[in-house]
């Protein structure tokens, strides 16, 4: 079960997940300005879910619905990337958490966040 990097990463680019990853399967994907995982090189540590400032990174049996086209991209886009191993500046602008939010519930979006450890 591995891991997925959402449409909340979409011209943010924090990278704090590719920081953490003990198997490097983060790629920057330039067109995007967001990170995707290479789920066959991903081992489900939660490492990444757990560093994300933004709950952009889900198991991909418990993503929204709203944000399940993003297995099938992950799967498709990583190829295309810069590997990412370490912790980069996020991009201008990056959007918060809350941001975030508000703009999926201006959406229509319920989205319930990913659990965090301790959680």
């Amino acid at each position: 079960m591995p891991h997925v990097v959402t449409a909340r990463c979409v011209g943010c680019r924090y990278t704090d997940c590719a920081a953490v990853c003990p198997v490097d399967c983060f790629y920057h994907i330039e067109a995007k300005q967001m990170l995707v995982i290479d789920p066959d090189t991903c081992i489900d540590c939660d490492l990444c879910q757990e560093a994300c400032p933004i709950n952009a990174i889900w198991p991909d049996e418990e993503i929204p619905e709203p944000y399940k086209e993003w297995i099938d991209k992950n799967r498709e886009m990583w190829k295309q990337g810069t590997n990412v191993t370490r912790q980069l500046e996020a991009l201008p602008g990056a959007k918060t958490l809350a941001e975030i939010q508000a703009a999926e519930r201006a959406k229509g979006l319920d989205i319930i966040e990913p659990p965090k450890s301790g959680s």
